[in-house]
């Protein structure tokens, strides 16, 4: 016969799960409300957050001059030349290889766009001039039909690049700011905080920043193995601005997904208009192949020894980021995922009991149980004092 319930235990638990649950509905509500604050304040968070990524990458050099007696501001002003000189010039080592190859690369493009219509025009497609000059005028009259939509579309895009310029532009200044101030945060925010908060939330702080820079130096070298992969898949094929391509390849890293498409587009229309179709494809292969084993081998393995967090992590994290927000979500996932360890590693340090070694001495000495071998040989010279003190 099976025992019925208790009804004091079932009202004890009914109560437990309700007040657990409130909790956690004002939990989610409190992130609720931080989340529509932050993107309120996205014109002011998002440029902090370009610059907090660009310090981090370039606040070796700085802390370096720092050392060896460089003033705080001229070795900031110093490091950010200097970052804005190597930007100029991976900018024209993309484009001036590029841009003196424009007339060879346009015949390539003429060239193939013929050599398409002459494939076309023969079996077993069989697609006269006549009907692929009705489909151009059909797509024309497609395009006149459509130039609302095209001049909004084309309005956006022109708005999100004018909002990127002013990002990076307010993100460099911050950069310098802080290069320049930045070791003088944490004291700062020591002495404006009271109590407890004055100790835990620069700790906090100190750990979120080495993570940072963790994950840069991560995508950094995510970056390298792609370009150094894909340009010894170009140079083998023979394929014309190898270099510009790598380099292309290297800085594209840094912005997921958009970032990795745009090179692999550019390299395979330029394997495409100068060795073929048959290069083309090939490159596609290669590209498709280190994209694959870049996203699903390296990154999560390179990220997660530098940010503590597991591959699996990772990939759920830049799925979750890339749904939710798009590009900058994705961009934005993993740095995130790591700050929400780094603090949530930080609560368990506070709040799980630290080891007490009178507790376990305690044990050992008679309050607990000790091992059969310890008690045996202990116990051997109380019986030989007791027989000693009868006799």
């Amino acid at each position: 016969m099976s025992a019925g319930l208790s009804a004091a235990k079932t009202r004890t638990a009914l109560r437990a799960a309700a007040r657990v649950s409130g909790e956690l509905l004002l939990i989610l509500v409190m992130l609720a409300v931080t989340l529509w604050v932050l993107g309120q304040m996205w014109p002011v968070v998002w440029p902090l957050v370009v610059g907090l990524l660009l310090t981090t990458l370039t606040w070796p050099p700085a802390r370096f001059l720092r050392r060896h007696g460089w003033p705080p501001a001229l070795a900031a002003a110093v490091v950010t030349v200097a970052f804005l000189l190597v930007v100029l010039g991976i900018v024209a080592l993309i484009a001036v290889p590029m841009s003196s190859e424009t007339d060879e690369l346009t015949h390539g493009v003429v060239e193939g766009i013929q050599r398409l219509r002459e494939w076309a025009a023969g079996p077993p497609l069989n697609i006269g001039d006549d009907q692929i000059s009705g489909a151009v005028d059909s797509a024309v009259a497609r395009v006149q039909d459509s130039v609302g939509t095209i001049t909004t579309a084309v309005a956006t895009g022109v708005g999100s690049v004018v909002n990127g310029l002013v990002t990076a532009v307010l993100g460099v200044f911050l950069m310098f700011f802080f290069l320049k101030d930045g070791p003088r945060f944490l004291p700062w925010l020591t002495r404006q905080l009271p109590g407890r908060l004055a100790t835990d939330v620069p700790v906090v702080a100190l750990r979120g920043w080495e993570t940072l820079g963790a994950f840069v130096r991560s995508q950094a070298l995510v970056g390298l193995i792609d370009a150094v992969f894909i340009g010894l898949g170009l140079w083998i094929l023979g394929v014309p601005l190898v270099l510009p391509l790598a380099v292309l390849t290297f800085v594209s890293a840094f912005v997921p997904i958009v970032g990795a498409l745009f090179a692999g587009f550019v390299a395979v229309l330029i394997a495409l208009v100068s060795n073929g179709l048959t290069d083309a494809l090939i490159v596609l292969a290669i590209i498709v192949v280190v994209q694959q084993l870049e996203g699903n081998v390296f990154q999560p393995i390179i990220q997660s020894r530098g940010l503590g967090l597991h591959a699996a992590v990772i990939l759920l994290a830049v799925t979750l980021g890339g749904s939710l927000s798009g590009i900058v979500g994705s961009l934005l996932a993993v740095p995130l995922a790591a700050l929400i360890a780094v603090v949530w590693n930080y609560v368990r340090e506070q709040l799980a009991d630290p080891p007490r070694e009178g507790r376990a001495r305690g044990r050992l000495s008679g309050g607990g149980r000790r091992p059969a071998v310890d008690a045996g040989v202990s116990a051997r010279p109380a019986r030989i004092r007791s027989r000693r003190g009868g006799r």
